[in-house]
């Protein structure tokens, strides 16, 4: 099945995607046959794949410096990966993925479009943050709730990097759920966005968060990462290997 956009949607699309347009719609067609078939999206998904998916997705480079490195943590059938990168071919993106069926379907596409632009790395965030690799901006999309999204994704980002979660109604609230866990990490700002204005007629809310400090895990998980032992207590409750006075 072929979704073509509306006359709104299409208008959107010619600003946003430029000269890339052709590989945009290809990309959508992909999305709603092999995409549905595949259950990469649910069906229904097929008949908004322009205005939920391509556009709502893509509007989020609006965001993004030129020239940067970008990883897309859980994404799925490459959103909102591939529709920024198609956008955006100055950009280097890489898409985070740890399920093989998934990954399958992205090199599939990417090799379909020949979108240079793109790689794939099939792990999980945490995996890649453990490699100390790290991004100029990481984007994500329906992944998790933010705490635990920042968790996973903050590890990646470099020193004055972005952190670009697109999050929709709920991103007000899931972001003062997540201040505790921003504090630890480093994150030096955060804000609500909305990305798209000028040309959705529903702008894309994401939250915005910039990283005081290169990449860091959190203390757990470099305690784990580092093989740290973990100081036992003693029956008093102290450190074990602290000296009686």
């Amino acid at each position: 099945m072929s979704i073509e956009p509306t006359e709104e949607e299409a208008a959107a699309a010619r600003t946003v995607f430029g000269p890339r347009l052709d590989l945009a719609y290809a990309y959508a067609q992909a999305l709603s046959t092999a995409g549905v078939e595949r259950g990469l999206i649910g069906p229904r998904e097929a008949e908004r794949i322009w205005e939920r998916h391509l556009l709502n997705c893509a509007v989020l480079q609006e965001l993004v410096p030129a020239d940067a490195e970008l990883g897309d943590v859980g994404s799925g059938a490459g959103l909102p990966g591939i529709p920024v990168a198609i956008a955006r071919p100055d950009l280097t993106v890489y898409l985070i993925e740890p399920m093989l069926r998934r990954t399958t379907w992205l090199r599939e596409i990417i090799a379909e479009l020949d979108l240079t632009n793109v790689e794939i790395i099939r792990a999980k965030a945490h995996i890649v943050a453990e490699s100390k690799q790290h991004f100029d901006v990481v984007t994500s999309r329906a992944v998790a709730a933010l705490p635990t999204l920042a968790a996973w994704s903050m590890p990646l980002v470099n020193k004055d990097g972005q952190l670009l979660a697109i999050k929709g109604d709920t991103a007000a609230e899931e972001l003062a759920a997540a201040g505790d866990v921003l504090a630890e990490l480093g994150a030096s700002s955060s804000e609500v966005v909305r990305c798209g204005e000028a040309v959705l007629k529903t702008p894309t809310t994401a939250v915005r968060i910039v990283a005081g400090r290169q990449g860091q895990l959190p203390k757990k998980k470099a305690a784990a990462a580092s093989g740290a032992p973990k100081k036992k207590k003693s029956p008093a409750g102290g450190s074990s290997t602290g000296k009686r006075r």
